[in-house]
């Protein structure tokens, strides 16, 4: 899930490839190429160990696994902590090779994962696509697994795209995604007589309504620091469009632009109808607000449903798009992260942890996961699709028609730039969301200063 960041880390100048890579748009066509069939759109195409392992010096993919590989997982949470759980064990069924998982608290996990990176890393690690996998691949802290990628199929060009460092190499492996929109139980909205809303004004108009119904109209928490940053992408998309705001997240925007402060204006508008004191809950406890009908959306992402228990009560949540906010640009640009897996620079049983990817890699392990845990959908087109629940099937139309598709805030721009200025701005914004000039004059100083390192 998109749980992100906060490590003090610098990077490199991107190199030609990377800026040509975020610079262009990621349009549907470009993500799912290969990768939805014609019917219906039917796939999608999204610390430290210790434990034993077998040295195999320098292995490729196709040597022969055996022993033990360590495995570091940031799902700490039940539902995807149990999916995780599930597909080790088939993996370890077929292969005879023993995964040994070492599971950290998910924002612990992200905000230590340098100082993990530069210690002893398990062999085989949960991380992002994209700008997030690139940093560390460019640092020296990630294994080249491009020999994997010979091996992998049904993965379309954009997936491979968004596993390519900036020296052409593989270093991830993607394994789900999932859409960040507005979640709601249609079973409350049923009952109120409420409207899906297509404008924002359409919104703020049922909050209102809303509010007399005794409801919170918008559940919102930031304790963690990387939740609010979602909200800031949608209204960025919907005010500037995909291109600004891809640029932005690169550094080529100033912050003080006025079309930025048109954002934390809305945003500040937006507060007034959102759950207050967001700074001291978690997004599990504002998605439990939703689940148990005492606020009636939340802006997330799909895994907010990880929060509802399995049957009746989960199949009661769908979503809607972040509504429109100007007519001329509208609303066919989208967030949905892609996550997978990545190999340390040095592990200690090389040929199991490429054997271990290129299963990961497959639709059969992607299956496995995706059924465990209905809030994602796989990233391989292979995928058998049947048995997808109808947020599934809805998440796959989602992606599939939007035209521009954005990762999240923190894989989009710099880790650094991310964790160290963007988290504390937005928290500051939040606790105080009058001095805008203030906050992005402070924005753009400490940006100027980290992407001219």
């Amino acid at each position: 899930m998109s749980n992100q960041n906060s490590e003090p880390i610098s990077s490199s100048v991107p190199s030609a490839f990377l800026s040509s890579f975020m610079s262009s748009p990621m349009s549907r066509r470009t993500l799912l190429k290969g990768t939805m069939g014609a019917a219906a759109l039917a796939a999608l195409a999204a610390c430290g160990s210790g434990s034993p392992s077998t040295s195999t010096g320098g292995a490729t993919a196709g040597s022969k696994a055996s022993g033990t590989v360590t495995f570091g997982s940031n799902q700490s949470d039940a539902v995807p902590k149990a999916a995780y759980a599930a597909f080790v064990k088939a993996y370890e069924a077929k292969s005879g090779v023993t995964i040994a998982t070492n599971t950290v608290d998910h924002n612990t996990f992200q905000e230590n994962i340098n100082n993990y990176l530069q210690g002893s890393p398990d062999d085989v690690f949960t991380w992002f696509a994209g700008y997030r996998m690139r940093f560390f691949a460019e640092q020296g802290l990630a294994g080249d697994i491009s020999d994997v990628w010979k091996n992998v199929s049904g993965m379309s060009d954009g997936f491979k795209a968004a596993s390519t460092g900036t020296d052409g190499k593989q270093y991830f492996i993607p394994f789900d995604t999932y859409p960040w929109a507005v979640f709601y139980r249609p079973s409350v909205f049923k009952a109120k007589g409420y409207t899906v809303p297509k404008t924002m004004d359409d919104f703020y108009t049922l909050s209102t309504q809303i509010k007399k119904d005794g409801m919170i109209p918008l559940a919102f928490a930031d304790k963690d620091g990387w939740p609010a940053m979602g909200t800031f992408d949608q209204i960025n998309l919907r005010l500037n469009g995909y291109d600004f705001h891809i640029s932005l997240m690169a550094g080529k925007e100033s912050w003080t632009d006025q079309k930025v402060k048109n954002v934390f204006d809305a945003w500040r508008k937006l507060l007034e109808v959102s759950q207050p004191d967001s700074l001291g809950r978690t997004w599990q406890e504002a998605a439990q607000t939703l689940q148990k009908n005492q606020a009636a959306t939340y802006i997330l992402g799909m895994f907010v449903g990880q929060q509802f228990t399995a049957g009746a009560d989960q199949e009661d949540l769908d979503f809607f798009t972040f509504p429109e906010m100007d007519s001329t640009i509208g609303t066919d640009a989208i967030e949905a992260p892609i996550d997978g897996f990545m190999m340390s620079k040095k592990p200690k049983n090389e040929a199991g942890a490429k054997d271990f990817l290129t299963y990961l890699s497959t639709a059969a392990a992607q299956e496995v996961y995706v059924k465990s845990d209905p809030t994602v959908i796989a990233a391989n087109s292979k995928a058998d699709t049947s048995g997808y629940t109808a947020l599934q099937k809805k998440a796959v139309d989602f992606i599939g028609n939007a035209k521009h598709i954005s990762q999240f805030m923190d894989r989009d721009t710099r880790p650094d730039f991310a964790s160290t200025v963007m988290i504390p701005a937005i928290q500051t914004f939040i606790g105080n969301p009058k001095d805008v000039d203030g906050l992005v004059n402070s924005i753009e100083s400490q940006k100027k200063t980290i992407f001219a390192s």
